[in-house]
């Protein structure tokens, strides 16, 4: 009797945890992002200073749960979400915990995007999508075995696994992935804001 089995079995996957916001939380949070942009005149000149397409608070406010309780309710949902990420990588933690320390506020105009990037220092990144009008722009995430390939050739279409993948998240969206994920966002092809809040996650020692 011949062997059907597969021959090859897959190695070293790449997770993206994906989680939900409650509606009422959502609301609150469109609302709490927006009083920041309007009363955040630092964040808009470091925006206007580097090109920023639209108005971030990543380098002007690093503490938005003590700023608004939509934040702050935020940050419990994000934590009990994360620790389930971590739970399905199957991280020893041993006496370590995961800690948010960054959560900013990302709201792209018409045409704004982020480049590629990743997030060092970190161990889980992520976005909440908060407003998602029709046309905005997907999250890219990109094979990260893509810079080792050499000479690899180029997939077939419809590849089960392409070398990039885009996720296109809904209001009221989480996604978390591993801080080494390059990842990036494109094009904003609404003429309405695509608002999202972003957050980082390390180990500290306890």
């Amino acid at each position: 009797m011949s062997d059907t089995s597969d021959p090859c079995r897959e190695l070293f996957p790449t997770l993206l945890y994906q989680g939900r916001l409650d509606t009422s939380l959502v609301a609150s949070l469109e609302t709490a992002c927006w009083m920041m942009e309007e009363a955040d005149k630092a964040g808009h000149d470091w925006c206007e200073q580097h090109g920023y397409p639209g108005y971030t608070s990543y380098a002007s406010l690093d503490d938005l749960p003590h700023r608004h309780p939509a934040f702050a309710d935020l940050l419990s949902c994000l934590d009990q979400q994360a620790a389930d990420f971590a739970d399905r990588l199957d991280w020893a933690l041993g006496s370590a915990q995961l800690v948010c320390d960054s959560l900013w506020v990302n709201i792209l105009a018409e045409d704004g995007y982020h480049s590629g990037h990743i997030h060092p220092q970190s161990v889980i990144s992520g976005t909440c999508y908060i407003s998602m009008p029709e046309g905005a722009g997907a999250l890219k995430l990109e094979d990260p075995r893509l810079a080792l390939m050499m000479a690899s050739p180029a997939l077939r279409e419809g590849a089960k696994h392409p070398r990039f993948n885009y996720v296109q998240p809904e209001t009221g969206t989480v996604l978390m992935w591993e801080s080494w994920l390059r990842h990036e966002v494109m094009p904003n092809r609404s003429e309405e804001a695509r608002l999202s809040v972003s957050f980082n996650y390390a180990l500290k020692d306890t």
